[in-house]
Order: C-alpha cells, then structure tokens, then sequence
C-alpha cells in the first residue's frame, strides 16, 4: 500500500503484503494486518478504506473499544458481542468500581492524545517556552537530591542470578536482573526480611508475611520472585490482558501458595472488594507501569487519600510499602495524575504538563523515521539552541 508524503518528506518504501493478506500497513508492528481480505477487496473487514457514507463508518465497540464495528450494526452488535459476558461478568465482582481511581473526582478531562500534546508544544509562544523552562528547572533545583547507585542482588535470589531455577520457567536474564533489584530495593527498605533464601523464607514464614499485588503483572515473574526467594504465599495478580507462558502454573505448584489472577484494568479495581486479601498487611508492587498506570495504582492502594467520594475509615487490610517501577512518561495524563496540586503550586497548568510530557518522549524515542520524530528532532535541536543561548548569556 502506497501512503502519500507528508509534508514533503519522502516515506519509506514498503513491503508488499504476503498473498492473501490484508494490505494495511500496522506501523507499531511494522508488518501487513495478518486477516484475510474481504471478497473484492485489498483489506480485511477491520481496515475497510473509510466510505463516502456515514452509514458505513466504523466505530470502536462501546464493549470492548479494540474492535470495530459498523456504525448501523453497533446496536445489534452490542447485544451479542462475545466480551460481552466477560465485561457483565467482571461488572458483577465486588472489587470492580468504574473509574474509582482514574482521578475523575479532581478538575480534569478527557485523555489526551500524542498528537493534541505534540500540538500543545507547537502553539507555544517563544515567551511561554521560555517560562516553562524556568519552571521546569526551578521545581527540578528545588526537589533534585543526589542520584545513588540503586541496583542491589540481595543473597536471596542468589540462585535466579545464577540461573538454578526451573528451566520450565521462561527465562530472560535481563528481566531477572531487574526483578532483583526491585526486590533487593525493597529489602534494604524494610519491605522484605534480610538474609539469605531459606532465612528469609523461615523469618517471614513465622511472621504471618504479608499478602503481595502486583500492578500491571503481565506473566507475574516479579511476584514468582518474590514466592520463590521470600515465602511470600498470598499472591494477587492484577492484569487486564490474557497471557500465554505464564508463572501461575508454577505459582501454584509451590506448597502453600494462594494465587488470585484479577483480569481487570487497574483505572476499575477496588481493592477493599478483594474479599481474599481482607485481615492483613499487603505489598502494592509493580514493573513497567506504563504512563497513567502508575497513578491509578498509587490512587489505588492510598484510596482514602485519592478518592473522596467513597466511604472513609476502611480498616479491612493494611498497605504495608509499593515497590512501583514506572516507565513510558510520555504517556500521563493529566487527568490521572496523582499530584496535581504539586504541579499547580508549581504554576504549572495542565496545557504545560502535556507538553511536559511530550517533552519526556525524547530521550526514549528510537524512530527517527517517522515525521513525529523529525518534529521532534528538529525541536530538540532548538533546545540545544536554547542551551548554547543559556551559555553564552552567563
């Protein structure tokens, strides 16, 4: 499929489809849509070009928004759609509350897309670029400490950095090294029993250990980690996404151990309708909490703090310390953001906090082929005019 240029920049030449494949081009995972194409078409139903008729427009399915349907079928659709069960299903759990912890009880809207904050950034006057580089390094000057070497192997999980482990188990060294330090972090704040593996599994095992949830858990090696090296044996797995190669088959083949997988978006759970993790301490923990995930965690398990509109004095179980490693900063926004009123005291508005946010997209943006990331280069060249502007005036 041939795409025209934009903005005069010439596009890379594709590869043609294999045959009997749909010619859409997905760019994210840069290959041709895998479905077959409909009769007497190039594209599969999914990716129909657009039609002159309104009648014929696709719409997200208001069930589950990663299909589409057409516009004149939704009605019909929605009543038979097949995640229509799982979503009336999940609806019926007492931990699910719509929207508990999306941040929708403070001033903010809709979310906001790449494109809106790439345009926030444009529409900036030279003047109000200049004012929020100031603010950005007055906050950085005044909240800035010094920066210490955190990766820490605690001598419980000797044995996963040394690859003893179940070779059944999927097996990453670089996934297992990060997992290490997470949890050596958290030992060496209190969080976990100090020693090694069969020590710490007697210490804690005498003191009734506290449960662990795991955020955005996807297979749920973290938590294995922590079960297999600390005792850890009630174990909440929060995921909104089906995974294949996962760790709870092995999870529950270890002596003990109550595994609870909870198929539902971090933004819906209510952790005081979990009826399983009532009476005790718990460990809120998490890897690669993408973007506004981490807010709606932290909003999460501090829900008097977060969440005004629900009952207070909740006493059921007890947040024991979060381990939260964050990534993807590019992707917050502002209506979840857990602090507004940090960056309000700031001066900074949420107009400034997109571009913030775009802004942080930079140091992490591989594709230079795409024209965002020309923009973005070219606006990070003027940044550097900025600093050599900066230098030659003091």
């Amino acid at each position: 499929m041939d795409l025209p240029p934009a903005n005069g920049v010439p596009t890379p030449e594709l590869p043609p489809p294999p045959p009997g494949r749909c010619h859409f081009w997905l760019p994210n995972k840069r290959r041709h849509c895998a479905n077959t194409p409909i009769p007497s078409s190039q594209y599969c139903g999914n990716h129909s070009p657009a039609s002159s008729s309104d009648s014929r427009r696709r719409v997200p399915c208001p069930v589950d928004p990663s299909h589409t349907v057409f516009e004149e079928n939704l009605e019909a659709h929605v009543g038979k759609c097949p995640f229509r069960k799982q979503a009336d299903a999940l609806a019926a759990q007492p931990y699910y509350s719509k929207g508990i912890n999306s941040g929708g009880g403070e001033a903010g809207g809709a979310v906001v897309t790449s494109a809106a904050k790439r345009a926030s950034v444009h529409k900036l006057s030279e003047e109000e670029f200049w004012g929020l580089v100031v603010k950005i390094r007055s906050a950085h000057t005044a909240a800035a400490v010094e920066m210490r070497e955190s990766y820490i192997a605690p001598d419980a999980c000797d044995k996963w950095m040394k690859g003893q482990v179940d070779r059944k188990v999927p097996y990453q060294e670089k996934h297992v090294v990060q997992q290490v330090s997470i949890v050596g972090n958290m030992e060496t704040f209190g969080l976990l029993p100090r020693g090694g593996a069969e020590d710490a599994t007697d210490e804690i095992a005498v003191k009734n250990p506290p449960a662990a949830v795991e955020f955005g858990a996807g297979r749920g090696y973290l938590t294995q980690m922590l079960a297999d090296c600390y005792g850890i044996k009630n174990i909440f797995l929060v995921e909104r996404r089906a995974y294949k190669l996962k760790a709870d088959r092995s999870l529950r083949q270890n002596e003990g151990v109550k595994l609870e997988r909870l198929r539902i978006d971090i933004e819906d759970l209510n952790l005081h309708g979990v009826q399983a993790l009532n009476g005790g301490q718990y460990l809120a923990i998490g890897k690669h909490l993408c973007g506004p995930a981490t807010d709606m965690t932290i909003m999460c398990c501090l829900h008097e703090q977060h969440n005004h509109t629900e009952e207070k004095g909740h006493d059921k179980h007890h947040l024991r310390g979060l381990a939260l490693a964050t990534c993807c900063h590019h992707l917050c926004q502002w209506k979840h953001y857990a602090n507004k009123s940090f960056f309000s005291g700031l001066g900074i508005a949420e107009e400034e906090f997109h571009a913030m946010t775009w802004f942080s997209s930079w140091a992490v943006d591989g594709d230079h082929s795409s024209q965002d990331s020309l923009e973005a280069e070219d606006l990070s060249s003027e940044g550097s005019q900025v600093r050599n502007h900066e230098t030659r005036a003091n």
